[in-house]
């Protein structure tokens, strides 16, 4: 479970750079890479919704653990 862990992280980590460089200087880096809208971009902005989600319940598992 620790890879799947590692890798949520890395993808949302990807998801929160391209956001900041959406947020300051209006590039969608996914977009400039695999083009607007594409088959490919539609695929790595879900894979970073989904691991979003992952990282959502990993969090939670943290909070329950420390109990």
């Amino acid at each position: 479970m620790e890879t799947i862990q590692k890798i949520a992280l890395v993808f949302t980590i990807i998801g929160a750079i391209n956001w900041g460089l959406i947020g300051l200087f209006d590039v969608d880096l996914v977009a400039m890479l695999f083009g607007e809208m594409s088959m490919l971009s539609r695929i790595v902005y879900t894979i970073v919704g989904i691991t979003g989600i992952i990282n959502i319940g990993i969090l939670m598992y943290h909070f329950d653990e420390k109990k």
